[in-house]
C-alpha cells in the first residue's frame, strides 16, 4: 500500500477496493472474531497508552455511525465535504470499558444492520455520486467501502498486537 492510515480514505479503501459493497457489509467475519474474545481479554491493552479491545470495538462502531451518516448526506446529493472527526476525543468521552463486551458487540451488530439496510436501498446512480473525502474525490460506493477497510485495518491490528 502506498498510503498510511493518516491519509484516511485511500489507505482504508485499498483493503477492499475490488470487493462488492453489499457483500463486505454483510460479511460476518468481524462479528465471528469479536465473539471469540473473552470478557477478560476485552480490557487488554498491548501498551498502557493504547486502547483496550473494547475501546477499539467502540471506535469501530462510532466510525461506522459517523461515516454512514455522511454517506447518507452524500446519497441525497447534499453538498458536504466529508470532514474528519477527533477519534481520541470520542474515546476519552466514552464508557466503552465500563460496558460488557456483549453490549458493545450488540451495538456494533445493530449499527451494521442499519448500514446494510441503508446500502440495500441505494440505486446504482446514488452509488456513483461523487464527493470529497479530505482532498480526494470519491464515489459514494468507494466511501462506503472505506468504512469496512477501516474496520479491517483495526481488526488486523487486534490480531497482530493483542493476540
Amino acid at each position: 500500500m502506498k498510503y498510511t492510515p493518516e491519509a484516511g480514505f485511500p489507505y482504508y479503501f485499498d483493503f477492499v477496493k475490488n470487493m462488492n459493497c453489499q457483500s463486505i457489509f454483510s460479511s460476518q467475519s468481524t462479528i465471528t472474531f469479536l465473539n471469540s474474545i473473552s470478557e477478560e481479554k476485552a480490557v487488554y491493552r498491548y501498551e498502557p497508552t493504547k486502547w483496550s479491545i473494547k475501546q477499539v470495538l467502540g471506535h469501530l462502531t462510532d466510525h461506522e455511525r459517523i461515516m454512514t451518516f455522511r454517506a447518507f448526506l452524500m446519497s441525497r446529493n447534499e453538498s458536504v465535504e466529508l470532514w474528519g472527526y477527533d477519534q481520541l476525543f470520542l474515546i476519552e468521552n466514552s464508557r466503552f470499558d465500563a460496558l460488557t463486551l456483549q453490549q458493545l458487540i450488540t451495538d456494533f451488530v445493530n449499527v451494521r444492520k442499519a448500514s446494510v439496510s441503508f446500502i440495500e436501498g441505494l440505486s446504482e446512480k446514488q452509488l456513483n455520486i461523487k464527493g470529497m473525502a479530505r482532498q480526494y474525490e470519491v464515489t459514494l460506493e468507494d466511501f462506503l467501502k472505506s468504512i469496512i477497510g477501516h474496520e479491517k485495518h483495526h481488526i488486523n491490528i487486534l490480531k497482530e498486537r493483542y493476540f
